[in-house]
């Protein structure tokens, strides 16, 4: 059977619209943001970490990074040491994978203070289990100390912080959204 090149094109665009579709990015807001995670966490980034996972399914290869950050919970004011994992990163100058959605090298610094939304996953990928980063460069946020006291560097609109921001004003709102969505529960 041979199609026509109408039919063929038609056939074409229908597949691809259909691909197009079940890909999307989704636009976060916080409160979007604090109900899809298990925690947001502001503190000191104190370690960063690369590893290399070889995986008979996966793949071989997987390279993930995990921060470590020494802080305190927005959601519930508890002191907190916590890991934070994304895929990508350099374990050398050889041996590592580029990822686009990755934070960027200035956000992950060791002694950055930051705020960091994270959510539990049993496997990232390569039977890795870890809290991930939400949203890889979309769930952390740097801190800067200015006159007004600490402000937390928004990411513009489809982001969760939108606009530069107080903590305070951020740990605040957090720790309502939380509650008013466990009260909803």
């Amino acid at each position: 059977m041979k199609l026509s090149p109408k039919t063929a094109l038609a056939a074409l665009a229908a597949v691809a619209a259909g691909a197009l579709g079940t890909a999307q990015i989704e636009s976060l807001d916080l409160d979007k943001m604090v109900a899809r995670t298990d925690n947001a966490v502001a503190g000191t980034i104190l370690e960063r970490e690369v590893i290399r996972i070889d995986h008979p399914t996966d793949g071989p290869e997987l390279y993930y990074t995990t921060l470590i950050v020494q802080g305190r919970s927005l959601v519930d004011n508890t002191p907190t040491v916590v890991g934070v994992t994304f895929p990508g990163g350099f374990i050398d100058d050889e041996n590592g994978v580029w990822n686009s959605e990755a934070p960027s090298e200035d956000d992950q610094k060791v002694g950055n203070e930051v705020v960091v939304f994270y959510k539990w996953l049993d496997n990232m990928g390569g039977d890795l289990s870890g809290n991930a980063l939400y949203t890889s460069h979309g769930g952390i946020y740097r801190i800067v100390s200015g006159r007004g006291g600490d402000v937390v560097l928004g990411r513009g609109p489809g982001y969760a912080v939108q606009t530069n921001r107080t903590l305070s004003s951020l740990d605040g709102e957090i720790t309502r959204v939380s509650r008013a969505q466990k009260r909803g529960k």
